[in-house]
């Protein structure tokens, strides 16, 4: 079993979510200007305890099938968004993150990609790490492209959120093809 995971990058710290982060975790799945681009719509506060319960129960199973994990910065444990692979297929994972509005634009998304995805590859021997990412979110493709990562495609209709379907552009990086 692979229970608690701490993962220090450069500028987070991707740590287990804990009943304590509700408030953090809501200020995140609860605001309009995240969830825009991510593949749930905005939640209230019983399904941010929900989906905290879930993501405890599912990190202490025996055998794991996400690392989902809070970010917060190196000085203060407070979660300011979150980082998730979800593992799929043979050595295959999916990244997903998000990070609170008022944070944008400092590093904090890339970081967190890129320290979890070289945990997937170094600590948990993955070898393909896939991205879906919302077309118009220009902020979140420059994350994964600045990281290495190679674009696919485009997956039709991939989630309906916010009343609509939308695709999303699938993104891949191999584990020889990281450098990090």
């Amino acid at each position: 079993m692979t229970y608690p995971v701490r993962i220090a990058g450069a500028m987070v710290t991707l740590r287990e979510f804990t009943r304590d982060d509700v408030d953090d975790v809501l200020a995140i799945i609860g605001d309009d200007a995240v969830t825009t681009w991510l593949s749930f719509d905005s939640r209230d506060r019983a399904q941010a305890i929900a989906m905290i319960e879930g993501t405890i129960e599912r990190a202490q199973q025996e055998r794991r099938t996400e690392f989902y994990l809070g970010v917060t910065t190196r000085d203060d444990d407070s979660v300011i968004g979150f980082a998730r692979i979800g593992l799929s297929g043979v050595q295959a994972g999916k990244l997903g993150y998000a990070i609170a509005a008022k944070e944008w634009g400092r590093g904090y998304a890339t970081d967190a990609a890129r320290t979890l995805v070289t945990y997937a590859f170094k600590e948990r021997g993955l070898h393909r790490v896939t991205a879906a990412i919302g077309p118009d979110n220009v902020a979140s493709i420059a994350v994964v492209q600045q990281l290495g990562f190679t674009r696919e495609g485009t997956l039709r209709d991939h989630v309906f959120t916010n009343g609509a379907w939308r695709d999303s552009v699938l993104f891949s990086v191999l584990a020889h093809e990281w450098s990090w």
